[in-house]
């Protein structure tokens, strides 16, 4: 009995498969009858390139189709070159717009993080100069007023001081 199933291809990680009509009982990857197509999955969207006139001949010998073939087949229906043109030339027009739709996407988050930035940086200088401005305000008002008596602390501490540096002096 035959049978229409894919035959996988490509390196690890990269799957490329070919369809093929191929004895039912062979391996997956085994001898094959005929190559009646490829299906590229790793490409957005994936490519399929069936040859329906050959699908439909060995169908009509007998081969029966895989359920994931059968789905291939019902999803691309046979075109003209000026279709398939067409949808290639869609493909690529669509990826083009997604790639500027990305492009602009980052430019704009480009822009809204820079404008964060400007602006936490102009509330930090804000916060900054209303902090220096608070601390003016308030060494203004513990400045002694001119005319007045100086602190006494201040005087002691220097009394203070003084003997301790002349013993100090005198113990060299």
């Amino acid at each position: 009995m035959l049978a229409i199933s894919l035959m996988r291809m490509g390196a690890k990680g990269k799957p490329f498969y070919r369809l093929v009509v191929k004895e039912k009982r062979s391996k997956r990857d085994g001898a094959y009858i005929e190559n009646v197509g490829t299906y590229d999955p790793m490409t957005d969207p994936a490519e399929v390139n069936l040859k329906h006139d050959r699908i439909q001949y060995w169908i009509g010998v007998g081969a029966q189709p895989t359920e994931t073939v059968k789905s291939l087949i019902k999803n691309n229906p046979v075109q003209t070159e000026e279709e398939k043109a067409a949808a290639l030339k869609a493909r690529a027009e669509k990826k083009e717009a997604d790639r500027l739709a990305r492009e602009e996407a980052k430019r704009a988050e480009a822009e809204r993080l820079e404008a964060e930035r400007v602006a936490a940086e102009k509330a930090a200088a804000d916060a900054a100069e209303a902090e220096s401005a608070a601390e003016e305000a308030e060494g203004a008002e513990a400045a002694p007023v001119e005319g007045g008596e100086p602190e006494t602390g201040a005087e002691e501490a220097t009394v203070d001081a003084a003997p301790a540096e002349e013993a100090a002096k005198e113990g060299d």
